[in-house]
């Protein structure tokens, strides 16, 4: 049976959002069954994270929060082993005469406070409520040079990567299951948008990327590091045997209400597998040209590209740059009932209702070109390629815009004019170029200061003179603090340039200019560039410099 303060946490959880009613009640039948305890088969699942569970201990009980710190020191008390401590995951965080100060990740057990007290020969025992990843990683690093901690197994990891079996009962354990778990709500909980284990020789590293940057965390231990691969094999349908090749694949989950989907994609490394799994969280993602932070005459100007009958309109940029949340945007935007819009991607990352998206597949032979022939038989009026990645794909997607379909599609290059040149390096043909494209929008994405710290200065005179700006101009750098999970910035916007090809820009393209003469010409008639975008958002405070200057340059 659930015990009153586990049935109370349930409670709470539910009336906080964190879990279901329904997984609330499944949680109830598995405990029934496994005769387990219901806040742990929560997290065994990945329905709350250990900071939902600690949260919530503390709340009931009125206990204070244990965090864990960088560069933060414990003592070793000589009456509680490290074994002791491990198994009932504590962590002594100051001990004087009278009275020891613990971290617990279950405070919800008194005899093991008893036993506190009498083994450290106390008169009192302080409890703080703490997530067990972290307690158990703190008594590690505190026992790590003390002669009690017992060796790892030298060959442990020898045979985790020799006996498959064995690997898969260990992948299957609950504390390999609680650490996937973990490091997957986690993720979930600072907006990351993937997530990195890397073996190394030494150590794991654990890594984030939130808002375009990665971000180190506290890793897992070397021993479990192979099994940890193979829960993840197992949750995404892969090869729990194969650790020669890349393997890809795919997980589904509910996290804290959400569905969330898991790219994964595993590749070997000399000391181990590399492991990187993209978060689609279709419930974080805004499909509104209004919220990704294009400029107001940007925004209209790009409205009237895409509310055009025909042609191609190419959003350029960098991996990670936004591209296709731009794109899927426009396609929210230009969608009715009145158009058939078909779209041809690899992955498909969201699914949009009302339009009919196809996923590659070159092992069967359906790649990109191959697609977008019998997508033309299908009599679409929007076209959106994914990636214009070789020159059957180009070519066909351009035959489609200049037979009365709207085609877009995206460009690994610089800036806008480099697309022409692109383009023309595929073998494209420069009068099919200067026909076709209507507009082309290059963007990046630059992370948005936290307002909660961010750090005003003045420029000095070299800065002021190089960046064409007044000394009294105040400017803005990132400081970090507990909101911004001390990175200094907080979610992201997109500075972009919009070139709109008229007659002098099809007159550029058909003699073959470079991109440069293209860009001065655009410069001319009013475009602004990347980095002057960029700057208007560094001088109204968004953002800082350094991020500027670390997503574009001059």
């Amino acid at each position: 049976m659930l015990t009153d303060v586990e049935t109370k946490v349930i409670e709470l959880l539910l009336s906080k959002g964190r879990v279901s009613s329904a997984d609330a009640e499944r949680t109830r039948n598995l405990q029934k069954q496994t005769n387990g305890k219901g806040c742990r088969i929560l997290l065994d699942l990945g329905l709350i994270s250990e900071e939902d569970l600690r949260d919530a201990y503390a709340s009931l009980l009125d206990l204070p929060v244990w965090e864990k710190k960088k560069k933060q020191t414990y003592p070793i008390v000589d009456e509680l082993s490290y074994n002791f401590l491990l198994a009932n995951k504590v962590l002594p965080l100051a001990v004087d005469n009278d009275e020891l100060r613990v971290a617990l990740a279950n405070p919800c057990d008194p005899s093991l406070i008893e036993v506190l007290r009498y083994q450290a020969n106390k008169k009192d025992v302080k409890v703080h409520v703490g997530c067990e990843r972290d307690i158990v990683a703190s008594i590690n690093e505190t026992y790590a040079e003390d002669t009690e901690q017992p060796a790892v197994s030298e060959g442990l990891a020898i045979e985790l990567t020799k006996d498959i079996e064995k690997l898969k009962d260990l992948a299957s354990e609950a504390p390999v299951i609680r650490t996937v778990n973990s490091i997957i709500n986690k993720a979930i909980e600072v907006n990351a948008s993937d997530i990195h284990l890397e073996m190394f020789e030494k150590a794991v590293r654990l890594r984030y990327r939130i808002d375009g940057v990665l971000i180190p965390f506290p890793a897992p231990s070397m021993e479990f590091y192979p099994a940890i691969v193979s829960r993840i094999k197992i949750m995404s349908k892969l090869n729990i045997a194969e650790k020669r090749l890349a393997q890809d694949g795919g997980i589904r989950l509910a996290i804290m209400g959400k569905h969330i989907d898991l790219r994964v994609s595993i590749i070997p490394t000399i000391y181990g597998e590399s492991v990187v799994l993209r978060i689609l969280d279709r419930s974080a993602v805004t499909l509104d040209l209004n919220k990704i932070g294009f400029g107001e005459e940007t925004l209209a100007q790009l409205r009237g590209l895409i509310s055009r009958p025909e042609g191609m309109i190419l959003v350029a940029g960098p991996t990670g740059s936004g591209k296709t949340t731009t794109l899927y945007s426009a396609l929210e935007e230009v969608k009715s009932p009145d158009l058939k819009i078909i779209t041809v991607e690899d992955p498909v990352e969201y699914s949009i209702e009302g339009i009919n998206q196809i996923q590659v597949n070159p092992q069967i032979g359906l790649i990109f070109s191959s697609a977008l022939r019998n997508v033309l038989r299908h009599d679409p009026d929007v076209i959106l390629v994914g990636e214009i990645r070789d020159t059957d794909t180009a070519r066909i997607a351009i035959q489609a815009s200049l037979t009365g379909h709207l085609v877009l599609s995206t460009l690994h290059t610089y800036d806008a004019a480099s697309a022409f040149t692109r383009l023309l390096d595929m073998g494209i043909e420069a009068y099919l170029l200067s026909s076709c494209v209507i507009g082309i929008l290059a963007q990046r994405l630059v992370r948005r200061l936290c307002q909660n710290c961010r750090q005003s200065y003045y420029p000095d005179d070299e800065m002021s003179k190089g960046l064409q700006i007044g000394k009294a101009h105040q400017l803005f750098r990132a400081r970090g603090c507990e909101e911004c999970n001390n990175t200094g910035y907080r979610g992201r916007t997109a500075i972009a340039e919009l070139l709109i090809v008229d007659d002098d820009t099809r007159r550029l393209v058909l003699r073959q200019e470079d991109s440069k003469v293209i860009k001065s010409e655009m410069r001319k008639k009013g475009m602004k560039t990347i980095w002057e975008d960029g700057m208007f958002r560094v001088l109204s405070g968004m953002t800082s410099l350094e991020e500027l200057y670390r997503v574009a340059v001059q």
